[in-house]
């Protein structure tokens, strides 16, 4: 199987863990990889300088993901950010928050196969190329 194919598995299998809206949470991850400066590594400084660094760093590792919490999502993200997205995605903040720390760590993980962070805007092309595949442009 290849990553493509991991990370589609892995994203549906999130989706199909939410309710209601929260199917839209993929176009929400992607917004956050492509809006953070520096993209997925930005995102994952941002999270590190949160004080997760050990949870992001499992995510990024090849061992296993280390949980994040709806209230640390909250914290790492900012409370603003996770209301946004919640508006947009027509759910209660706290289910978006729930929904991001069930589903960022597993596309964090996918994205990081051997252990490191990709170069360039390979992940921002491929989550695109993954909504796209999931019918949400």
């Amino acid at each position: 199987m290849g990553l493509f194919d991991t990370i589609a598995g892995a994203i549906s299998s999130a989706q199909s863990n939410t309710s209601g809206s929260q199917g839209d949470l993929l176009n929400s991850v992607i917004g956050l990889v492509n809006s953070s400066e520096g993209g997925l590594a930005g995102l994952v400084q941002k999270f590190e300088a949160s004080g997760l660094k050990e949870q992001v760093s499992s995510w990024v590792s090849t061992g296993s993901n280390l949980p994040i919490s709806a209230e640390q999502i909250q914290s790492a993200l900012g409370s603003s950010t996770v209301k946004d997205i919640a508006a947009k995605l027509g759910i209660d903040a706290s289910a978006a928050a729930s929904g991001l720390a069930s589903l960022l760590p597993q596309v964090v993980d996918k994205l990081t196969p051997d252990g490191n962070l990709p170069r360039g805007n390979n992940v921002g092309d491929l989550l695109s190329g993954l909504s796209s595949m999931f019918g949400k442009n």
